[in-house]
């Protein structure tokens, strides 16, 4: 094939190839050395990219795994809503199943506490934070405890944004903190003691 004739390489593609192995570069890392530990220089490293290469794309390693963490939570085969079987209770219990199998995975814990640690002392990473990462859960828990209340499941004068904080706050708060473990029994009480201030008064 002549010069004239070879195709023109797909720069988009290559920085593509790149910058996902950035962001898994930065997953697997603060895993195995902390969010302390964690560099700029040994993400380029893993990756096999240059330190440059980062720093045109992100300001910061913090910026790097916010974006490493968006795209895992938001990735192919990823659902935002919640299931609706019918009954909201049930519903509720299999999510946060789930979400205390994946908080309890270190693939995830790692560089997820990494980041709400690093949001404390960050305003603008905390505020990022919130909106990629806690706003989308927090509004399919909302929307499945709308259609809660149009079945008649949920008490049509409450709260909605409230009932999920008294909901998900005592999960989070064990898992921040480390207080215990997040397993199916503590998932499902908490459910079950939601539900008890949920439902329609008689």
């Amino acid at each position: 094939m002549s010069p004239t004739t070879a195709k023109t390489p797909d720069v988009s593609r290559r920085s593509e190839r790149s910058r996902q192995a950035i962001l898994r570069a930065s997953m697997e890392l603060v895993g195995e050395v902390g969010y302390p530990k964690l560099t700029i220089e040994a993400i380029a490293a893993r990756a096999g990219v240059g330190k440059q290469t980062i720093y045109r794309w992100w300001p910061s390693k913090a910026a790097v795994l916010l974006d490493a963490c968006t795209d895992a939570a938001t990735g192919d085969g990823h659902d935002s809503g919640l299931p609706d079987t019918g009954d909201v209770e049930a519903d509720l219990k299999t999510v946060l199943r789930a979400t205390a199998d994946e908080f309890s995975d270190p693939a995830f814990e790692a560089p997820y506490r990494a980041l709400a640690v690093a949001a404390a002392a960050d305003a603008e990473l905390a505020e990022q934070f919130l909106v990629r990462l806690r706003e989308p859960g927090l509004q399919a828990y909302t929307r499945r405890l709308r259609a809660g209340q149009e079945a008649g499941q949920i008490d049509p004068d409450l709260d909605l944004g409230l009932a999920v904080e008294i909901l998900l706050g005592p999960f989070q708060q064990r898992w921040l903190n480390r207080s215990g473990p997040l397993t199916h029994e503590f998932a499902d009480s908490l459910v079950e003691l939601a539900m008890r201030a949920f439902t329609p008064r008689p």
